[in-house]
């Protein structure tokens, strides 16, 4: 056990406390960026002019108009780039486009007094286009070669072999969307300038030092006379890691030009209509198995969907193809990815960052072979588990491959799997217009960022001489308890009581070079750059503590400034024992596997395809956490966000203009109260530590996610239960009533 992990006596971590900032939320106080343009006066408003086309050049773009609106202050555009017209890591990515990309490209944006000025000054600025060919499907990509980034390859052993060799041998090939955030909080910037000309930017950003560096970039300025902070989001999912960096560009634009402070928001469907999503997937597969139901080899094509520029498409294709095994050992296996290149919103992170995506493939494999091979599904993932001494596809060794059964079998008990298959099958022998389905599916996601070098964080802790602390680190808050985790960490490496310790809002003046709050690691990192900075400041405390053993902590703390202690510290935490090879697939990209379980009770109309999800049981790995009430809410929260993208959330795109059709909760179904399980069963996996991280926690928030693969293969045995013995469901995703009901109707006309 290393000192990274080792818990003191008394240690506040693994205390259950509510949220640092529950009380403000439920009573409105907590601030958001968008409440803090109240404290601005005279801050102008922006409004964008979206293009009505999927892709167009423009030929004359005419903002005097605009002018002759009232309110309307300024236009913007790309003549008013004082730097790099780009707001992208790729450089594909232009702030003021010549030629648009997707329906609702933003072209040039208006500054108004006040919003309705800028709306109306919008919709005055002329624009004419020269119509291009579009292409919104992927299918239609495929076709035509569209695609954009690196066509990454994993493979091991010899496929076409191991399938030659295999006994069963099955193809088929699957397509299913994306998803849209639909954070509470839509996008949201606000700039100001000082006399200076120092530039600072309060934004709903995951990724404070990138939203800097591309605000610097645009304004042709080095990073250090733009700060950004982030004081916390209303949601954020990944949608918030990359897409925020052009809107906090054009509201510092803004202000530099006009000297006054700028706000941009975007309405819900501006934001939609403008942001990307999760990627949607095509693959196609050739699946071999043994007469005992084992894995020989899995040869896929993974397609995702990118949009109109990269942005994360190629990290997020990476872990699709990383998590294609989920928890199931493929001797050989050899899997292709490419990005197809289509004129939608550029697609980006979100909650499971592709390792959803690719271990849905295998699910979906599973659930449609088992009945072929005369397996119960539960059976045939069991018996396909990693055991010890395996190692993935790309060559990390499975650690701790024993917790991935525990976590089955803790489940398959606590939630009386057993005796409720048989409740669930003589309910569906009574029940012709009604059947049930009961599924147990497993979760084995990897831990840190693919790339390596982001696997890094800063914290700045202050002792003041009354002793009270206040800590700052670089990750930040969209509603997910990092905070409330880093206060913990704080107080049991101080050890003091909570009440003692604050902290400060994410600030890239404060620390510098941060790494987005994403791929689940701000905790580990956060934390233990926190702890370093706290250990710091005890070893320097020591030789004083060991001189007064009596001293109280704020008698301890006045002594050692008297004697020019420093309290003050840097901490700093890197990820170790870390390595990939991006251009060879392989390496160890992962500090860990989280591990899962969860069973779902299901029933479906027969008339309708309306599904209603009866009971969830989960068991799921945290390590010793930091913060059970936390970590509790995270795994609700994430199985419930997955199930909806499983079931509910269905994007569409109309084919002939490109046009988001589904733009609005109206048109968009996420997840409510009505979709919640009324039994809903969460457990955290006991005698789980983990040698290596902070206090032998894990991360929690995007593994929960895809526990929700038990929904829809619950689903999936609801919809076979119409049909004969061994009938294979093939289920469209996302399994929205009417896809649920053509699946049960071609199961009850086999």
């Amino acid at each position: 056990m290393t000192s990274l992990s080792q818990r003191p006596a008394n240690a506040v971590v693994g205390e259950t406390m509510p949220h640092e900032s529950a009380a403000l939320h439920v009573t409105g106080h907590a601030l958001y960026t968008d409440d803090l343009v109240l404290r601005h006066h005279g801050a102008l408003h922006a409004h964008p002019v979206q293009a009505p086309h999927a892709h167009a050049r423009i030929t004359r773009l005419d903002e005097s108009l605009a002018y002759d609106v009232p309110g309307v202050v300024r236009v913007l555009t790309q003549r008013d780039v004082p730097g790099t017209n780009d707001a992208g890591i790729k450089h594909d990515e232009p702030l003021f486009p010549d030629e648009v990309m997707y329906h609702g490209h933003a072209v040039c944006w208006v500054l108004g007094e006040t919003l309705e000025a800028a709306r109306r000054g919008a919709a005055a600025v002329e624009v004419d286009y020269e119509p291009l060919p579009a292409i919104v499907t992927v299918t239609d990509a495929i076709a035509q070669e569209s695609f954009q980034g690196a066509r990454p390859v994993m493979a091991r052993g010899d496929v076409e072999a191991g399938l030659a060799d295999a006994t069963h041998v099955f193809e088929g090939e699957i397509e299913f969307a994306g998803q849209e955030h639909f954070y509470l909080e839509t996008h949201c910037s606000l700039a100001t300038v000082d006399e200076n000309g120092q530039v600072f930017v309060q934004s709903s950003t995951q990724h404070p030092t990138e939203t800097q560096e591309i605000t610097a970039h645009v304004l042709g300025v080095p990073s250090n006379q733009v700060t950004v902070q982030c004081l916390r989001m209303g949601g954020g999912f990944g949608g918030k890691e990359m897409q925020p960096h052009g809107l906090a560009a054009v509201a510092a634009l803004g202000a530099t030009i006009t000297g006054r402070p700028v706000r941009v928001r975007l309405t819900r469907q501006q934001d939609m209509t403008m942001t990307g999503k999760r990627h949607g997937f095509h693959a196609t597969w050739r699946a071999g198995f043994d007469e005992d139901g084992c894995f020989v080899a899995l040869d896929a094509t993974l397609t995702s969907d990118g949009g109109w520029s990269l942005d994360l498409s190629e990290p997020v294709l990476s872990r699709a193809l990383c998590h294609v095994d989920n928890a199931y050992w493929i001797p050989h296996i050899r899997v292709h990815g490419r990005i197809a290149k289509t004129n939608k919103t550029s697609q980006t992170a979100f909650r499971g960052f592709g390792g959803p995506q690719g271990m849905l493939v295998t699910e979906d494999i599973i659930g449609r072979v088992a009945p072929l091979l005369g397996i119960a599904p539960e059976e045939l993932r069991r018996r396909n588990f990693y055991a010890d001494g395996q190692a993935t596809p790309y060559g990390q060794p499975v650690r701790h491959p024993e917790r991935m059964v525990a976590a089955w079998d803790q489940v398959t008990e606590t939630s009386e799997l057993v005796r409720r298959r048989a409740e669930v099958a003589a309910y569906n022998v009574e029940h012709p217009h009604t059947k049930r389905g009961l599924a147990i599916t497993p979760v084995k996601f990897g831990i840190s960022f693919n790339f390596t070098a982001f696997n890094q964080a800063g914290a700045l802790v202050h002792v003041y001489k009354d002793g009270s602390v206040l800590i700052n680190h670089g990750g930040t808050e969209m509603g997910q308890g990092l905070h409330t985790k880093m206060l913990q960490v704080a107080a049991t490496a101080l050890g003091l009581p909570l009440s003692r310790v604050r902290l400060a809002p994410t600030r890239t003046d404060k620390v510098p070079n941060t790494s987005a709050t994403a791929a689940s690691a701000g905790a580990d990192l956060n934390g233990g750059a926190v702890k370093d900075a706290c250990e710091q400041i005890m070893t320097r405390l020591q030789p004083v503590r060991a001189a007064n053993p009596d001293l109280s902590w704020e008698e301890l703390v006045t002594l050692a400034y008297h004697q020019r202690v420093q309290l003050w510290a840097a901490g700093f935490y890197r990820t170790e024992g870390l390595s990939w090879d991006v251009k060879t697939m392989t390496g160890t990209p992962f500090k860990y596997f989280a591990y899962g379980a969860a069973v779902a009770e299901v029933e479906v109309d027969g008339f309708t395809g309306a599904t209603t999800t009866r009971r969830v049981d989960i068991v799921h790995d945290v390590g010793d956490s930091l913060s059970p009430l936390v970590d509790l809410g995270q795994i609700e929260g994430g199985f419930v966000q997955g199930a909806g993208w499983l079931t509910l959330e269905d994007l569409r795109w109309d084919p002939d203009d490109g046009r988001l059709t589904t733009r609005a909760a109206s048109t968009y179904k996420i997840p409510s109260f009505s979709e919640m399980p009324p039994v809903f069963n969460v457990a955290l996996l006991e005698r789980a530590h983990e040698d290596g991280a902070v206090y032998g926690s894990k991360a929690v928030g995007e593994p929960p996610l895809m526990l929700a693969f038990s929904v829809r293969e619950a689903i999936r045995a609801a919809c076979a239960a119409f049909g004969p013995d061994r009938v294979s469901v093939e289920l469209a995703s996302p399994a929205t009533p009417e896809a649920v009901y053509w699946a049960l109707d071609r199961a009850r006309r086999s």
